[in-house]
């Protein structure tokens, strides 16, 4: 449990540090297989959807226990590393706010398709910039908190198998055609990984935000009308935290969804992406040493006290 605790923490440093591999990235050679495995297994049935999110979660589950017996500090670093996507996400929600402050909107919607999967091409500045937020929120609990939390809980198979859970979901967890039901049990278990993570980068966006008192009251009043039972609780902390209001008509392809709104206070402009970024980092900082603590504490040593041997 001390190898896991300094494992999360050392991930958590790469990267912070160095980001996600430019090459060979672990998690884009599990969506390839998980494409394969999908082309063998696809029928539009919720049986076959559980066969194929059972298959490829058992299969990373599997591959993380064997690496967390060679070596349980070096698994959980590098696993941890690989699994991260904080970095990324706050290197694409800057370059988005450099285009906006340089007037290149139409190059921020552009780049605004590598965070966000709804239509771009009819945004204004300040609806990019919402985007931006809420993508920053959501996906600070899906790629940071989450991963973290599984790996303090269960280790270098917690990691992975919860990766191996976002990673279907956002491949196959869609409301279309093809995905309603094949895709629905990977819908269902990544909000059940997710429940608790979710509210956890909630707790810690109000506790390090510069309105607690505000994340705290959009928590409580506005998540429940997310249509997501854990990007409301998080989204809603950030907007409360940092004052402004989130939420609000998004357009996917030809779907079109009215949100209702989170936090009271003012629209989202460009100038709100930092404070976004700020909060996101202080959250993943919160969240690395929570989970740090969380391994510790269920070290089995932990307050025990040695017996004496028996003088019998």
């Amino acid at each position: 449990m001390i190898a896991r605790a300094a494992g999360l923490l050392a991930g958590y440093a790469l990267d912070r540090a160095l980001g996600d591999p430019r090459r060979w990235h672990p998690v884009a050679g599990f969506g390839r297989v998980a494409g394969t495995v999908e082309g063998r297994l696809y029928a539009d049935s919720v049986s076959r959807g559980s066969m194929h999110v059972a298959v490829l979660v058992g299969g990373a589950i599997a591959l993380g226990t064997a690496a967390e017996r060679r070596g349980p500090f070096v698994g959980t670093m590098f696993a941890t590393w690989a699994v991260l996507g904080g970095r990324s996400l706050d290197h694409e929600a800057s370059v988005i706010g450099e285009r906006l402050s340089d007037g290149d909107l139409p190059g921020a919607r552009r780049r605004l398709t590598h965070l966000v999967g709804r239509d771009p091409s009819g945004l204004t500045e300040d609806e990019v910039a919402r985007a931006v937020v809420e993508s920053v929120a959501e996906n600070t609990s899906d790629a940071v908190v989450a991963p973290l939390f599984w790996g303090a809980v269960a280790g270098v198979p917690g990691l992975l198998g919860y990766r191996a859970i976002n990673t279907l979901d956002a491949m196959v967890g869609h409301r279309n055609a093809r995905y309603e039901r094949f895709g629905k049990p990977a819908a269902r278990v990544d909000d059940i990984a997710n429940l608790i993570p979710a509210r956890l980068a909630a707790a810690l966006a109000m506790a390090a935000g510069p309105d607690r008192h505000g994340a705290g009251r959009a928590w409580r009043e506005d998540a429940a009308g997310h249509p997501s039972p854990n990007a409301g609780p998080v989204e809603s902390a950030f907007a409360g935290a940092l004052g402004i209001r989130l939420g609000g008509t998004n357009v996917y392809g030809e779907r079109i969804e009215h949100r209702p709104v989170m936090g009271d206070g003012r629209p989202v402009t460009p100038a709100d992406i930092g404070p976004a970024r700020r909060l996101a980092a202080r959250v993943g900082h919160g969240a690395a040493l929570t989970a740090a603590a969380i391994a510790l504490l269920r070290h089995p040593s932990t307050g025990a006290v040695r017996r004496r041997p028996s003088d019998g």
